[in-house]
């Protein structure tokens, strides 16, 4: 097994260049770091953090030449720990995979077993890579904002970059818990698509992002899950309710947050964070239970773009360019 020869997406930063290149080379499975569990991976998924990674973000990946991919699911080949064996069907997202440690852009990964989850019963392999991180930030962006008492039936929540993985995801978690979800998109013409997975309005990114620098705006959400950050992310703060939540996630707009305390010490409005990398395992396990519920095949498809390994290189560049809708699930076996 050591020598076993196997296929990954590799990027290489190119000599004396800033630049850096991506293609299909092979490697040994000798050549993974150490980790106690070695994982045939069957699929894995684009996020916006792979593509990062793939061009080169040091606050990503450090060490180059590197395989991106911080979601894989599959089966375990040799070692598990105490939990798992050869043969069981496995999940792993978030810790340091994709980062730098070899991601699931590769045939096989090889893990510590406390990085690892059992498949949930219910979901497919493949299912399971339709969630994956993005899933797992959605699913825990609404469950804090249940824990701080935004609830269903009220005011509407906003979910800010509705079209991308995170925000298609919790648009559909929100509508199936009961929420009057609002889905703010710069992509109007996917109006349809946000209304099939349950959205009760869908608006312009514009329309939930002020610039006139007012401190406060008029009330309009009970909750938000933003996965854009920046001037967006402000004006999330400024319209919330008396006692709302605002859940932070992602930073596609921007990294930077320039904004006052006027929300939080005039409407107690709570700026909750959700890294979900470093979910710790009981929430992790709590959380798959609760996407493992009753997915319909149908909607799945809606939010999914399949595609194979050698398909993903030119995904990482639409990725970044905004041009992807839902979920990239790309499969390691063809």
């Amino acid at each position: 097994m050591s020598g076993e020869p196997f296929e990954a997406l590799v990027v290489r930063r190119r000599p004396g260049s800033v630049s850096y290149s991506r293609q299909i080379e092979q490697r040994c499975v000798d050549e993974l770091p150490a980790g106690d569990t070695l994982i045939r991976v069957r699929y894995s998924s684009l996020n916006y953090k792979d593509a990062l990674s793939a061009t080169g973000h040091r606050g990503i990946t450090r060490k180059y030449p590197h395989t991106p991919g911080i979601d894989a699911a599959g089966v375990v080949e040799a070692g598990g720990g105490d939990r798992f064996g050869p043969g069981d069907e496995v999940v792993v997202t978030g810790y340091d995979l994709g980062m730098n440690t070899a991601g699931g852009f590769g045939q096989y990964i090889r893990v510590p077993s406390e990085w690892v989850v059992a498949k949930p019963a219910g979901l497919s392999l493949e299912q399971c890579m339709v969630l994956g991180t993005a899933g797992l930030t959605a699913a825990w962006c609404v469950h804090r904002l249940c824990e701080v008492g935004v609830e269903a039936g009220g005011e509407p929540v906003l979910v800010t970059g509705a079209t991308g993985g995170v925000g298609s995801l919790a648009v559909v978690l929100l509508a199936r818990a009961g929420y009057r979800v609002v889905a703010a998109t710069g992509k109007v013409a996917e109006a349809a698509y946000l209304k099939q997975l349950g959205a009760a309005e869908v608006v312009g990114r514009e329309d939930v992002r002020d610039t006139s620098g007012r401190g406060l705006l008029a009330e309009r959400w009970a909750g938000v899950v933003d996965t854009v950050g920046g001037e967006t992310l402000n004006t999330a703060l400024k319209s919330t309710r008396f006692g709302g939540a605002v859940t932070c996630c992602g930073m596609v707009e921007s990294a930077e947050l320039v904004t006052t305390v006027y929300p939080q010490i005039l409407r107690a409005v709570a700026l909750l964070g959700v890294a979900s990398a470093e979910c710790p395992m009981a929430t992790r396990l709590m959380l798959w239970d609760r996407l493992a519920a009753s997915w319909d095949q149908g909607l799945m498809d809606a939010i999914t773009t399949r595609c194979m390994l050698n398909e993903l290189d030119g995904w990482i560049d639409k990725i970044l360019a905004g041009q992807v809708r839902g979920r990239i699930v790309g499969g390691l076996d063809g």
